[in-house]
């Protein structure tokens, strides 16, 4: 079959992919993906054809603020209404005429896009083309019963104060979606598609899918969900092996079995401050004795190593997690949901501190299941992290936990699940 592959030009959306393309690469399908200039080199360096932005904006969490300076300033919903506004529907247009575009010279059978590509809406409607969504975070299902709303770090209500707090926390989140919404919308009309509801931009990407693949596992959802009957969940996807000349090898202390190994990452967008949460991980760590790995994606790595010159500390710019995480015994994470996954794929306990992009409701249920500790803040203390981690280090529950979860992700065989649904597709048509 003829495939295009269409993500947001971010990490977390694009990196649980590559794996999936160059499966059906090696299937023979002929695989394209359409890709900013950014992320084309990435794509390139699959061996995988891309196809070039032509009218859209490549906005990335790189320069999202350079972009948009007055970003910056903002917090709470007032940053929520701005990033579904600016990051994911004002290149909803241009996304679609590129798709478009690119269609008349490949025309392609079915389109993999991860969930938060709004584009993928014209797509389907449009061009009449199936669309395989890819949730790469949390079941994003709004509305069930029971379900707290997204990006306010709920847990489901137990209590009347709790279901009141709820209330009061969709009628703000549906307040902050307005201006996007009406954008969308404003594309809608404009292609000669309905309207969507004020309280359905959630819903639109997964609601368009021939089929939506969920990255990840009941286990780490609350009990309420119920999906839908195109969704299903397909475990952890891994990115794409690649040889990377940036990657450094593991170091000696970490591969001694009689060390204990904890890993910080702050995380793609998050490293430009490593005030938020390396530093405070280092700081607490120092003395030993638990071998400390920071990896920083190549920013301010030389300036962290000048500062934190222990033995026990290993500063990287970048450590491929498959080859680190057999050796580590905790992860300390802002909560990028890809980063969560990699480390209780590996069996490893989780502290989560992070509050913005979603991160929240990722360490919300990293909480609520007792697979590590959610600190529930964007800047811990390097006495809370220190505490935190003498906690998931020494609770035989929260180590249970993890390895039932594990457990539990092992069991899926992704590939095999796309493989089906999309012989069901090949059959249909």
């Amino acid at each position: 079959m003829k495939i295009l592959f269409a993500t947001l030009p971010a990490q977390g959306h694009f990196n649980p992919l590559t794996g999936v393309a160059l499966h059906l690469l090696a299937s023979g399908h002929d695989v394209r993906w359409y890709a900013g200039p950014v992320y084309q080199p990435k794509v390139d360096a699959l061996g995988i054809p891309s196809l070039s932005y032509r009218w859209a904006t490549e906005i990335t969490g790189e320069n999202l603020n350079d972009l948009y300076p007055e970003r910056g300033q903002l917090k709470g919903p007032k940053r929520i209404s701005f990033d579904a506004e600016k990051f994911f529907v004002a290149n909803v247009r241009n996304h679609y005429r590129d798709i478009a575009a690119i269609r008349d010279d490949f025309p392609f059978e079915v389109a993999f896009c991860d969930a938060a590509l709004y584009a993928a809406k014209l797509v389907a409607e449009k061009l009449e083309v199936p669309v395989f969504s890819f949730a790469v975070a949390p079941a994003p299902y709004v509305g069930v019963a029971g379900l707290p709303p997204p990006f306010f770090g709920l847990q489901p209500a137990t209590t009347i104060a709790g279901r009141l707090r709820e209330r009061v926390a969709r009628t703000l989140g549906n307040s902050t979606m307005k201006r996007a919404v009406l954008r969308y919308n404003e594309v809608l009309e404009a292609e000669g598609l309905p309207a969507i509801p004020r309280d359905g931009l959630l819903r639109v990407p997964l609601e368009c899918a021939e089929r939506v693949f969920l990255v990840g596992s009941p286990g780490l959802e609350y009990p309420q969900l119920q999906l839908p009957s195109n969704a299903e969940f397909i475990g952890p996807l891994k990115p794409a092996k690649r040889d990377l000349p940036f990657s450094s090898p593991v170091p000696d202390g970490v591969l001694d079995p009689k060390s204990t190994v904890v890993v910080v990452s702050q995380g793609t967008v998050d490293n430009d401050d490593p005030g938020k949460l390396i530093v405070p991980t280092l700081t607490a760590l120092a003395d030993g004795p638990p071998v400390i790995v920071a990896t920083t994606g190549g920013k301010n790595t030389q300036e962290l190593r000048t500062r934190f010159k222990s033995p026990n500390v290993v500063i990287e710019d970048f450590i491929d997690y498959d080859d680190l995480f057999p050796h580590a015994d905790a992860f300390v994470t802002n909560g990028g949901f890809g980063s969560v996954l990699a480390g209780l794929r590996h069996g490893i306990p989780v502290v989560c501190a992070g509050t913005r992009e979603g991160k929240n409701d990722d360490n919300a249920r990293i909480g609520y299941h007792r697979l590590g500790v959610d600190l529930r803040t964007e800047r811990p203390s390097a006495r809370q992290i220190r505490a935190a981690l003498q906690k998931v280090l020494a609770d035989k529950q929260i180590s249970g936990n993890v390895a039932r979860i594990r457990t539990e992700l092992e069991a899926y065989r992704p590939y095999e699940i796309i493989d089906k649904r999309l012989a069901e597709l090949a059959a249909r048509a």
